[in-house]
């Protein structure tokens, strides 16, 4: 078995940093985001476009909550899902 220390200490020399300008910093593998380039954007890669949703306060039992929340990333979805296969099966 490996015992390799493993350190968490920073190994980012953080005053050379802070005595950086602005025009210190090289920017040639980062191209300036034209406005063009922006409005092309994907935010969400992947995910199809939604209907429109609604905000709505619903109380649901807290166990029920912390165990949606508990799935990760995602849980909101994860219930409308659910509400939606249960509308389109009783629809």
């Amino acid at each position: 078995m490996n015992k390799k220390s493993i350190s968490s200490k920073s190994e980012t020399d953080w005053k050379r940093l802070d005595a950086m300008t602005d025009e210190d910093i090289d920017l040639s593998d980062c191209p300036e985001i034209t406005p063009e380039i922006f409005a092309k954007a994907v935010v969400r890669q992947g995910l199809t476009s939604s209907k429109k949703k609604t905000q709505v306060t619903l109380r649901i039992d807290s166990d029920v909550l912390e165990w949606f929340k508990s799935q990760g990333k995602g849980y909101q979805t994860k219930i409308n899902s659910l509400l939606r296969a249960y509308m389109e099966a009783h629809h």
